[in-house]
């Protein structure tokens, strides 16, 4: 048996309101990233091979985590956010969302997203597509496979194993913490879903000050 063990970036620069100024890590995300490095190492978890998406926050969160020579992926990177939600409020006049407005947000633009109504920098399907290839590469027997992506990727790949639909697929990735630990296991008759959205080096009650959806 394999495994694909996918982690959420650590906590980037939340008060952003474009990709660029977004996408870096905060001191709050790379000590996160430390923690989870350290989780990990006292797991005694080793990997076969280790991913992480071209991004800045992924491969901040990657040396954070002690993998600084992760092979860069582009398929990990996250979707165009920013660049949707500026195509739905032309489209269909749904204002940007604040820190709060999200759980309503999302929903809107994945289901517009799905039925082509908007596209930012790739159309849905194009997306789904380079996701699942990632994860098709990724799921080796006998291997396991360490990638340190976004959470829009994770939502993606569960959608593709639990057949969700759009807004499912939403409501799934909303609740998504930073530097999450979600698993994969490879079967010999194919992927599954064996752990979802664990965050066992923020477990600690003296550590709830650590966690961070955004």
């Amino acid at each position: 048996m394999g495994e694909i063990i996918l982690v959420r970036h650590g906590q980037a620069n939340s008060v952003a309101r474009d990709e660029e100024s977004y996408d870096r890590l905060s001191d709050l995300g790379h000590r996160q990233g430390a923690l989870l490095g350290e989780w990990f190492s006292a797991q005694g978890l080793g990997f076969d091979h280790v991913l992480a998406g071209t991004l800045r926050r992924h491969r901040e969160t990657a040396e954070a985590m002690g993998h600084g020579a992760a092979t860069a992926d582009p398929r990990l990177n996250e979707m165009d956010y920013f660049n949707l939600g500026r195509a739905l409020a032309d489209s269909h006049g749904v204002p940007m969302p604040g820190p709060d407005d999200f759980a309503a947000h999302v929903p809107q633009v994945m289901e517009a997203w799905h039925r082509a109504e908007i596209r930012g920098n790739e159309t849905f399907a194009e997306f789904e597509a380079r996701v699942t290839d990632v994860l098709r590469e990724a799921a080796a027997p006998g291997r396991r496979v360490l990638c340190v992506t976004s959470g829009g990727v994770i939502g993606m790949i569960l959608r593709h194993l639990l057949r969700l639909d759009p807004t499912r697929m939403a409501h799934v990735l909303l609740p998504i913490w930073n530097t999450s630990v979600h698993r994969v296991s490879v079967m010999p008759h194919g992927t599954i879903l064996s752990g979802f959205n664990a965050i066992p080096h923020l477990e600690a009650p003296d550590r709830a000050h650590l966690r961070s959806h955004y």
